[in-house]
């Protein structure tokens, strides 16, 4: 199977992650868009294709509709109503699951078998969704999760310990969204665990800003989509690239029926294993606390 991604969504999101896997070194061989406004992906198949000349590889972009992902490696899903400034993700529920069920129906119909990386928030919920709606083997369903939110907690501490981001060992798990938060007992900077590096109210501000990071950026500039699209890309890779990497992304929790971001090992067949962390006391309530909201959003779907 060739390594071909369908595009499903090309606004600010999915066109920054068209972007972005254009200008990095990918195993992508087709990218194929598909969006409600036909003429505006054929003008963003233009734009991207002139980027090719200095690009260091070589991908087929092209304008598609649904039928053209009975052969796709992946389809990321990154369609749906935008986060405006003062609402919470999961404002968006009633929008974006009925959004869905007529996206995922001719996806499906087409033959597709194969994975799904969905972007769209309410992040946990809209991935149950997913899986829901196409029947495919739950390995096979990932969402973005708190991947962005993991990447910006490593930024933030490496700016405030001075040491390389890629060196720091800290995750940001549960919902991606007000419940989320970081395990700080199983934090560490190489070997060392993350308190020898922090206090305890640094910790809480830095969980604090991660946190409400994406409100300040929607504020600001009204979206967020480059740190996104950099985590989806990443996702992509791991699958294309078989790498086996640990990533915190949204999958299925059998024991409680819903999906949610823990660590797991994403590698060529989507979410090998899930990796649950030890929590203490204090982690525990928050993960249960995580846990009952994306419960809570499920059964508020009409």
């Amino acid at each position: 199977m060739k390594n071909k991604i369908v595009l499903v969504g090309c606004g600010n999101v999915g066109m920054a992650y068209a972007h972005a896997l254009l200008n990095q070194q990918t195993y992508v061989d087709e990218l194929v868009l598909i969006d409600i406004n036909r003429d505006k992906i054929i003008g963003e198949v233009a734009d991207l294709n002139h980027c090719l000349a200095y690009s260091p590889s070589k991908i087929n972009i092209r304008v598609g509709k649904y039928k053209d992902c009975s052969d796709a490696r992946i389809v990321v899903i990154a369609a749906g109503a935008n986060q405006a400034p003062g609402e919470t993700r999961m404002d968006l529920i009633h929008k974006n699951s009925k959004i869905f069920k007529s996206i995922i129906d001719p996806i499906m119909d087409s033959g597709f078998k194969g994975i799904f990386i969905v972007a769209t928030n309410p992040l946990d919920v809209m991935t149950y969704l997913t899986l829901k709606y196409s029947h495919l083997a739950p390995n096979k369903v990932i969402g973005s999760g708190t991947t962005l939110d993991t990447a910006r907690l490593r930024y933030m501490i490496s700016e405030k310990v001075k040491i390389c981001p890629k060196n720091i060992e800290a995750y940001v798990i549960g919902e991606h969204g007000d419940s989320e938060f970081v395990p700080w007992s199983n934090a560490s900077i190489g070997l060392t665990n993350i308190k020898e590096f922090l206090t305890s109210d640094e910790m809480k501000k830095i969980e604090k800003d991660v946190r409400e990071s994406a409100y300040e950026i929607i504020r600001r500039k009204g979206a967020t989509y480059y740190g996104i699209a950099a985590s989806l890309v990443r996702i992509t890779s791991a699958i294309l690239e078989d790498k086996n990497v640990i990533l915190s992304v949204s999958s299925y929790d059998k024991e409680n029926k819903i999906c949610i971001s823990t660590p797991a090992i994403v590698g060529s067949s989507g979410v090998k294993n899930k990796i649950f962390i030890p929590l203490n006391v204090e982690e525990t309530k928050k993960l249960e606390n995580s846990i009952q909201v994306i419960k809570d959003a499920i059964k508020s779907i009409k």
